[in-house]
């Protein structure tokens, strides 16, 4: 069966338009594998999220408690809403790995007389859980035992509570509790660092004196719970023994970056995309509109020979889809290839079982749909107009436009600009929208690469104020109680190197303002300290005032207050008593949540005498290795930081994704600039090639006939550049605000080198893309181009 006259003129007018209809589909090709790599990773880690928590019965509710018995979980089980109790015990230990000079950090969960948990199911990888009449076995976490070559069999030694004991691994283990497991005061998972140790619970217990009792609580709810009702009826429940606050899975450390992440994904998956498929709409209107101008006289002839204009209107949407439909192909085996390697990315800080890389068909459809939508928005004027276009109409040439003198006429003879330039100049200001639109695709492609290059500011700002303006020491030792300060900063003075040490108590609270509540602690250090400071907003160190509460910006626009307002403070521990204390200013911290006072003040509200919970450590380098030697030893050491590993595994990490970064972005800038400029440089070649023959003729060289071609881009491009860094500030921005949480804040920051490396980016692949179009007027045969109609 032939083809259909029509349909033939379709392929005939893509294989003619090739080159632009291939600049248009990499540019929706873009903006759907952006679409399919966001929003199908977002949908995907979601899924997996959630079958993972379903299929391991990941609890609901959590509670930490100083010391509670046994006995009263029978009546946290009684609860209204709570369908399952599991009592643990919990705590941190410091771990002598073999091979290794710095203490490790394990954290110590407690398994069930039963052997297996009720609730957070561990998954075994290899070997088999703690026997639970066993002795000093344990289970570890995947991530430390990859990090650190360990296998069932192997020995560590342990610092339990001031008791030093060899554990032997009975099996490596995955939990719906620590898919994200970073230790405290950590950055970014270290997984050589950091482990997670499953312990019989007779064990534990006795190695943290909690026989008969327990001080950490997971509760799974009933379908329809309301989990604040179950966890207001829990803080009233264990508050006698010492509670610090119930929470849902929100505050749950694990769940909270995988909540962070996909607010992110699902963020850059409704700002980014939309610029793409707006750009693609704007290059199918220049490229049908200019398209129908040039087929006037086949159009009439169709229309002529019986030909509706339904089906003529159809025959150039169908043009714009096709090439929809090339960007389709593209975007999808694009956006694939890119979900996989994220996957493979992610694979790197969260923990899963199995992880459902495939993204979800529905998230193909939409991508589809969009990318049509946006073809046929932008084919619509020149279809439409092709419709309405009479035959007689039609076969005739268009009427010229009608052009007069502009108001800047008088200034082009004063400043005796050159004819070449006043053509360039006429053809911007005539057509003004044309121009507008395309000096908005620039803009578009400059706002994109600094949109996505302020990340880089922002973390040079971050690393900045966290490990060198506000936590200065080489060395944090997290202590197991709060110990006379006194005492401890005697007993720090001894270890081997210490050049300096400072002090911090810090006890759990809960701020109270209106009907806004925020629980966090309460840190506070003596003035005048020297490691480890708190930064105002402008990133200047400052000391809290006796008897005033400084708050970090987040926790103050959560309460909403100032300074000058007053908040109740209820604390969690000791007397737990309410005092009302006055803001006295606002602090800048990027990781985590922050409240501080004085350290006199804080203790005087407690009734206590002078006690610390941490110490600040700056160490001599020569004396490191001798350091870390006696602190695995320290009883009353439950967790060794190091400020500088800290550092170095951050940078390491994002050293490991620039390059990818970089080169994604580069790429998009290179799709939005080449569709842009090549579309733009190829319509303006065809509307003026008779000028162009005329100018040849008369004598003008090709470089001065050139000048009208590239220079109406370069002007435009340049043009573009202010109006690209607005809209790529105000991109960041969302961006920033969108990743914003309780874990971290990036901070808005752009230097003048994002911008200018944005503008030169997008200004040289401008003219190299126009520098391809010129070839064309060299080739341009003068004959042919002067027999073209008006």
């Amino acid at each position: 069966m032939p083809m259909p006259a029509l349909w033939k003129k379709l392929v005939r007018d893509l294989a003619r338009l090739w080159a632009q209809a291939t600049a248009i589909a990499l540019v929706l090709a873009a903006g759907i594998a952006i679409l399919l790599t966001t929003f199908g990773m977002f949908r995907a880690l979601d899924a997996t999220r959630a079958a993972y928590y379903e299929r391991n019965r990941f609890a609901d509710v959590f509670a930490s408690v100083r010391r509670a018995p046994m006995s009263i979980i029978p009546e946290i089980e009684g609860l209204d809403g709570v369908l399952a109790v599991e009592a643990r015990v919990a705590g941190l230990a410091t771990l002598d790995l073999p091979g290794r000079k710095r203490p490790a950090i394990g954290r110590i969960v407690s398994l069930p007389p039963g052997g297996t948990p009720r609730l957070n199911v561990p998954v075994v990888r290899a070997g088999r859980l703690p026997d639970p009449s066993g002795r000093d076995e344990v289970a570890v976490n995947s991530r430390f035992a990859d990090a650190n070559g360990f296998r069932p069999g192997d020995r560590f030694t342990a610092n339990l509570n001031g008791r030093k004991r060899e554990l032997l691994i009975t099996g490596i283990v995955l939990s719906p509790e620590f898919i994200y497991a970073i230790g405290p005061g950590m950055l970014m998972p270290d997984n050589a660092g950091y482990g997670i140790l499953w312990m019989p619970h007779r064990e534990a217990a006795a190695a943290f004196d909690l026989s008969g009792a327990f001080n950490d609580l997971s509760v799974q709810l009933a379908t329809g719970a309301n989990p604040q009702d179950v966890i207001a009826a829990l803080d009233r429940l264990l508050a006698p023994y010492g509670a610090t606050g119930a929470h849902d899975r929100s505050r749950q450390l694990s769940n909270s970056f995988i909540e962070a992440e996909l607010t992110q994904l699902k963020g850059s998956s409704m700002l980014l995309p939309p610029i793409f498929f707006a750009i693609a709409a704007f290059l199918v209107n220049m490229v049908m509109a200019r398209l129908v101008t040039l087929e006037r006289p086949q159009i009439g002839l169709l229309k002529a020979i019986g030909y509706t204009n339904r089906e003529i209107a159809l025959h150039y949407l169908m043009l714009a889809i096709l090439v929809a439909v090339v960007g389709i192909i593209i975007g999808w085996a694009a956006g694939t290839w890119l979900a996989r390697g994220l996957t493979r990315l992610y694979a790197q800080f969260f923990t899963f079982p199995f992880l459902i890389y495939a993204v979800p068909a529905g998230t193909y459809v939409v991508a589809a749909v969009l990318a049509v939508a946006a073809a046929a928005a932008g084919a619509l004027r020149a279809t439409l107009q092709a419709a309405r276009l009479p035959p007689a109409v039609a076969m005739a040439p268009p009427a010229p436009p009608r052009f007069r003198r502009t108001l800047l006429e008088p200034v082009f003879r004063r400043l005796h600009v050159s004819q070449p330039m006043r053509m360039v100049l006429r053809g911007i200001l005539r057509w003004p929208i044309r121009s507008t639109l395309t000096m908005l695709g620039y803009a578009l492609a400059v706002a994109v690469l600094v949109a996505t290059r302020f990340f880089y500011d922002s973390l040079d700002l971050l690393l900045d104020a966290t490990f060198y303006q506000t936590n200065r020491q080489d060395v944090t030792l997290v202590l197991a109680d709060a110990l006379p300060e006194t005492a401890a900063l005697a007993e720090a003075q001894r270890l081997p190197g210490v050049l300096a040490v400072e002090g911090t108590r810090s006890t759990p609270v809960e701020l109270v303002s209106g009907n806004r509540a925020k629980r966090l602690g309460i840190e506070a250090r003596r003035p005048g300290a020297t490691l480890s400071r708190v930064l105002d907003r402008d990133g200047r160190p400052v000391t809290p005032p006796k008897g005033g509460l400084l708050l970090t910006e987040r926790v103050a626009r959560q309460l909403g207050v100032g300074a000058g307002d007053t908040v109740e403070v209820r604390f969690l521990s000791g007397r737990r008593e309410v005092h009302l204390v006055t803001v006295s200013g606002i602090s800048r911290q990027f990781i985590g949540l922050g409240a501080f006072m004085d350290f006199d003040a804080l203790h005087r509200v407690l009734r206590e005498g002078a006690r610390v919970t941490a110490l600040h450590v700056s160490v001599d380098n020569r004396a490191l290795d001798a350091f870390y030697r006696a602190v695995k030893d320290m009883p009353k050491v439950t967790a060794v930081l190091s400020l500088r590993e800290s550092l170095r595994t951050f940078r390491d990490t994002i050293r490991k994704n620039v390059v990818i970064m970089n080169t994604v972005n580069l790429v998009i800038a290179f799709l939005i600039t080449f569709g842009v400029a090549y579309n733009q440089a190829r319509i303006q070649l065809s509307e003026r090639s008779r000028e162009l023959a005329s100018l040849r003729i008369l004598g003008f060289t090709r470089a001065e006939v050139s000048t009208i071609l590239v220079g109406e881009t370069l002007i435009l491009v340049l043009v573009a550049q202010p109006f690209g860094w607005l809209i790529g500030s105000a991109i960041a921005e969302a961006l920033a605000r969108n990743s914003e949480s309780d874990l971290y804040t990036i901070p808005a920051v752009l230097e003048p080198h994002t911008f200018a490396f944005a503008s030169l980016v997008v200004i040289l692949l401008a003219i190299f893309t126009v520098a391809i179009v010129r070839r064309r007027l060299d080739r341009l045969d003068l004959v042919t181009a002067m027999k073209t109609r008006e």
